[in-house]
């Protein structure tokens, strides 16, 4: 073997070498820049689901506490709805007790014996039958002045302007004497029986139908109370002389 081909060999056999210390040196290399880039992206999938934990926790929570609200308010729903039926039902029994005629003549046993004590007359605006306020300070005016009154019935006779159809009419002036008896009962205990309520529509009228104030005083309850005056005479004590 020549010199020229020992020299060559020994090239050959560093350059061999420095390609293997360059390979390793470059994956070296690689490997520690990308260490800190798995360790990131391991800490970032961490945290991820973390808070995907979180935010599900959180929703679950969210939706408990809605089901629950929820809960309460159809609860308490159920319960406002049972004590207005409640209500209504007594409404309507107080109602169904209530005397509805076409006069008190024939209905009321001695009426002769029936004195009037005080009577009042509330008007109510165009198709309405709900008492203003100064339709109820008309009212406790009259209720506060029965006293001590025990043998008495209160007559109600409700009434209607000339406009719209006679049925309908009928209907309103019993609707207009319902809310005076209803009010008269609810705030004074007047016992249902002993009210008479007479819906006469548009007939008899009290003023003339062709003006507004007309009208206005045709859209009316009229309000009687009546004592049997024979009863209270017979339960008045008598004085010793």
């Amino acid at each position: 073997m020549n010199a020229k081909t020992l020299r060559f060999g020994g090239i050959a056999a560093a350059v061999m070498v420095l390609v293997l210390s360059t390979g390793c040196t470059s994956k070296k290399y690689v490997r520690s820049q990308a260490a800190p880039l798995i360790n990131s992206t391991n800490d970032l999938d961490a945290k991820t689901a973390a808070d995907h934990r979180a935010i599900t926790d959180t929703d679950a929570r969210a939706t408990a506490g809605i089901a629950g609200a929820q809960g309460a308010a159809d609860a308490a729903g159920v319960k406002a709805n049972g004590a207005q039926g409640a209500a209504d039902r007594a409404q309507g029994s107080a109602q169904e007790a209530y005397n509805r005629v076409d006069s008190l003549s024939g209905v009321v046993a001695g009426l002769d014996t029936y004195k009037a004590i005080s009577d009042t007359s509330v008007t109510f605006a165009f198709d309405k039958s709900a008492l203003t306020l100064a339709d109820k300070k008309q009212l406790d005016t009259l209720a506060t002045s029965l006293g001590g009154t025990k043998h008495y019935l209160v007559q109600l006779t409700g009434g209607t302007d000339s406009v719209g159809d006679a049925q309908y009419n009928y209907q309103l002036s019993q609707k207009r004497a319902d809310s005076v008896a209803a009010y008269l009962q609810t705030k004074y205990g007047i016992a249902p029986h002993k009210f008479y309520l007479v819906g006469i529509g548009k007939d008899d009228a009290v003023a003339s139908n062709k003006t507004a104030a007309g009208r206005s005083k045709n859209r009316r309850v009229e309000v009687k109370v009546l004592s049997n005056m024979q009863e209270e005479a017979a339960q008045t004590p008598v004085s010793p002389s």
